[in-house]
């Protein structure tokens, strides 16, 4: 059996981790496969695959598309061909989306008496390609003393319904599903126990993103209870959906390693990979 990492996230978007730094954790944890899935960004691909394959890993393309309906319902990418027109087209929309939700967080925040410069969040990249994830935001604010920590500050501030909170540039669900598609991938569901939807209201959802090309959903997942894990299984068997699993993280040292919760694809997942 292969053991399977497929959320991860580097420098490239909002993580800390270097691809050199994720393929190390992937090697010290026995790691068969890997797939990194940074926000709205494959930049990091080419860097992750040559690191594998040196360390003996396959490594799968990914991304993390940060998808808004009602709530946040991030979208998970594997397989896309970022050299492929479809994807540039994608790209460019949200860098340029990225930019504007920026513009229009740090409005929000002036408004409220809350000074954080344009330079300061850029200074936070680590990749000057990368979009403006919203925790560059959270980071330059806390350096800035307005929060003990930038997670905190995004909790305060910048989360879903709080006053800073922007949608400005997002795709959909649904779009985020056909851009995966056109861009020669496949789409699976990203950690559906933290879609804050009634659970009937979110099963129409996956049922509607379905009948789009949705693959997958990721029902082994960090946050999820064993509780949540058995019943995103079901979901997945009732709608003929794959069964993806990662750990999410971001950094070192926290509550989310690289390679956990242990997960192991079965031969359907493994299939669907095969091409990729």
């Amino acid at each position: 059996m292969i053991r399977a990492d497929m959320h991860i996230h580097t420098y490239y978007s909002d993580g800390t981790q270097s691809p050199a730094d994720v393929i190390a954790a992937a090697r010290k944890a026995g790691l068969g496969l890997v797939c990194v899935t940074d926000h709205d960004t494959m930049g990091g691909s080419g860097e992750v695959r040559k690191l594998a394959a040196d360390a003996g890993i396959r490594a799968v393309d990914g991304i993390e598309i940060s998808a808004y309906a009602e709530v946040k319902v991030h979208t998970l990418g594997y397989g896309l061909d970022r050299d492929c027109a479809a994807f540039k087209k994608y790209y460019k929309q949200a860098v340029e989306g990225s930019y504007a939700r920026c513009e229009d967080t740090l409005k929000k925040l002036k408004e409220r008496g809350i000074e954080v410069p344009l330079t300061a969040v850029l200074a936070e990249r680590t990749v000057e390609s990368t979009p403006v994830h919203s925790m560059f935001i959270c980071r330059a604010a806390a350096k800035l003393g307005y929060a003990k920590s930038a997670g905190q500050f995004y909790l305060s501030c910048l989360a879903d319904g709080k006053f800073a909170h922007s949608r400005v540039g997002r795709l959909t669900p649904e779009q985020a599903v056909e851009t995966i598609n056109a861009c020669g991938g496949w789409a699976s569901l990203a950690h559906p126990g933290r879609i804050t939807l009634d659970e009937g209201i979110k099963e129409k959802l996956i049922s509607r993103l379905k009948d789009l090309g949705l693959r997958g959903i990721e029902a082994v997942y960090s946050g999820h209870t064993v509780k949540e894990t058995a019943y995103y299984k079901e979901i997945a068997r009732k709608y003929g959906l794959l069964v993806t699993g990662g750990s999410d993280t971001h950094f070192s040292g926290g509550p989310r390693a690289v390679g956990t919760p242990e997960f192991y694809p079965d031969e359907a997942l493994l299939d669907a990979l095969k091409n990729y």
